[in-house]
């Protein structure tokens, strides 16, 4: 009787195991939603204008902010974008245009003088539309 005990303590642990380590490691590689992407990035890209900075600095906004939440859904770690994007370092073979990109972001974001032209927005755009397909997320 103690040996099935013994046993069934074990096999329960094992599953335990089994199933805590496919929850923590399970999500990081994960699909994503590739429509749902694709369609706020199409959103991001007719949201450029030549006429309006305004428009040009919200989707360079829209588009970190897209970036970042793949970086999430990925299952990358960090308290920012910047620590997700050093922890994805590996996964992304252009990451420093990625960071010329969020860089570029943070300015417009914290220094209401950086003027952005459509030229800037769609080198910009295109850096983080490349760090969406290298994430699989387009």
């Amino acid at each position: 009787m103690d040996a099935g005990i013994i046993v069934l303590f074990a096999a329960v642990l094992i599953i335990g195991a089994l199933l805590f380590a496919l929850i923590t490691f399970g999500k990081k590689g994960s699909s994503l939603d590739i429509e749902r992407y694709r369609s706020k990035w199409l959103a991001i890209e007719q949201s450029i204008s030549r006429e309006s900075e305004v428009h040009n600095r919200m989707a360079i906004i829209d588009a970190d902010k897209l970036v970042d939440q793949a970086l999430k859904d990925k299952g990358f770690k960090g308290n920012t974008m910047g620590d997700r994007l050093k922890s994805a370092k590996a996964a992304l073979p252009h990451r420093d245009n990625i960071w010329q990109a969020h860089k570029l972001r943070n300015r417009v974001a914290h220094e209401p003088d950086v003027k952005v032209s459509y030229d800037v927005t769609r080198r910009a755009l295109a850096q983080f539309k490349q760090t969406l397909k290298d994430l699989g997320a387009i």
